[in-house]
């Protein structure tokens, strides 16, 4: 250095070299965000966004945008932010995939992309109420094939970050050699039963730290950490109990108490990324499963109007990007994910 220039002078700037408290931290995060490491993040969600889109035009998807505001609650009421829309109830959108559906029916292969929103109470390293969802929903692939796809995506992915984030990860001391593997090897495909059985069979272990679990039974944290761990790659989790799935899930064949769908869980303890399933494609079907459950149907009317003026059989998935970004940065905390967090008591900057 021969030469140094003060563009932009600061005096008593509030980030010091001492430690500071998360809270501190995140009450100043537009000055945070210079850091190396919160750098080295945005760079690492930024090459996850450009290999989504890379990998969705590479394999005939068009880009098909749903609408953030919904006019009903036909999602679960408790966790949907509510707004006036000119002196009519209006709901921020939890996900695109009903209205995705449709776009399946009429393009064959579509994706959207933006930001979703959860009223959950959770205070957990990996909720937030707002975030960026990528949703994908396609014809006419059966649910192995659609594991397929979904494997692609992800490998796409930590590819992606690979390729045009090396340095980034290089900050942040990331294992490359893990992200290579979980490329260079297959994902595990593991049934739920065949996963709660073998929680069964190690539960005693000295790494085993969750609560015993039945068939019919849903995971928690600890499960999920457990089983993809003990793969070492991350884990499909497929055909859960329908009791605790979706309305929309198609049924396994020969097996109604379990439906067709899949969580992707990452190693390393962090958990579901992407959770997809085949939709029902059948009018009747749906419109029994709905009555089973005593749903309205009123509030689905252009979704059942899809089955009922034909429809073919179709799948689909959705995967929260900041927890990808979390997973492939090898962050502890999913607020470091996105530029400005919103969580259950945070809502500034």
């Amino acid at each position: 250095m021969t030469d140094l220039e003060i563009v932009g002078p600061s005096e008593d700037y509030p980030i010091t070299p001492k430690e500071h408290g998360t809270d501190f931290l995140m009450d100043h995060r537009h000055l945070w965000l210079r850091s190396r490491k919160q750098m080295a993040i945005m760079q690492v969600r930024n090459a996850i966004i450009y290999a989504t889109y890379e990998f969705f035009d590479k394999n005939g998807f068009i880009k098909f945008d749903s609408p953030i505001l919904s006019g009903n609650a036909a999602e679960d009421s408790t966790e949907l932010f509510e707004t006036d829309y000119f002196g009519t109830p209006a709901y921020l959108s939890q996900s695109g995939q009903l209205y995705l559906e449709a776009g399946a029916m009429a393009l064959g292969r579509v994706f959207d992309f933006g930001p979703v929103f959860r009223a959950e109470k959770s205070k957990t390293r990996r909720h937030l109420t707002e975030f960026w969802m990528m949703d994908a929903e396609y014809s006419f692939l059966s649910h192995e094939e659609s594991l397929d796809l979904q494997e692609a995506y992800v490998k796409a992915l930590i590819q992606g970050v690979l390729d045009r984030a090396p340095q980034a990860l290089e900050i942040l001391e990331r294992d490359v050699d893990l992200l290579k593997k979980y490329i260079a090897e297959p994902f595990k495909r593991v049934s739920y039963d065949d996963a709660i059985s073998l929680l069964q069979e190690h539960e005693n272990d000295e790494d085993a730290d969750y609560e015993h679990l039945e068939h019919g039974d849903d995971f928690g944290s600890p499960h999920e950490t457990w089983i993809s761990n003990y793969f070492g790659v991350p884990t499909f989790v497929i055909n859960y109990p329908a009791s605790f799935k979706a309305f929309y899930m198609k049924p396994v064949p020969g097996n109604p108490e379990r439906v067709l769908c899949a969580d992707l869980l990452a190693p390393e303890g962090y958990g579901e990324i992407i959770g997809g399933s085949v939709r029902e494609d059948n009018y009747d079907a749906l419109v029994a499963k709905m009555d089973a459950l005593e749903m309205d149907k009123s509030e689905y009317e252009f979704y059942l109007d899809l089955r009922k003026y034909g429809s073919v059989p179709h799948a689909g998935f959705g995967i929260g990007i900041e927890r990808m970004v979390t997973f492939v940065a090898g962050t502890k905390h999913i607020r470091e994910a996105i530029p400005f967090p919103r969580m259950l008591h945070r809502i500034k900057p």
